[in-house]
């Protein structure tokens, strides 16, 4: 038995914010310790892109890496398919570190 539980990195776009909800509440009751955005920014939410400045935007991106460094994986959260440009460079840091990806849908 392993001395912790499991640590997931939740990613993808934070237009999926229902989803990645999902995703994080059927991994917590499987035992599982997740870490996920914490700053949802919707796709069209202009009022919400005025609020956050280019630095804080970079500043959460590398938060996120660090993020993905706790992890003993990372699950994409991507309906449809859909992976966006962060994501995109979030799995290939993912995969530069050694750490496993998997995929709510086939892309």
């Amino acid at each position: 038995m392993p001395d912790r539980p499991e640590i997931v990195c939740i990613c993808g776009s934070t237009r999926f914010v229902d989803e990645m909800s999902a995703a994080n509440r059927d991994l917590t009751f499987a035992g599982v310790i997740v870490v996920a955005p914490g700053v949802f920014l919707r796709a069209g939410d202009h009022e919400a892109d005025e609020s956050i400045t280019d630095e804080q935007k970079s500043a959460l991106n590398a938060l996120h890496l660090r993020k993905i460094d706790l992890a003993d994986r990372i699950l994409v959260v991507n309906p449809g398919g859909y992976i966006g440009e962060s994501t995109s460079r979030e799995i290939a840091y993912a995969h530069a570190t050694g750490k496993p990806v998997s995929f709510t849908d086939p892309f």
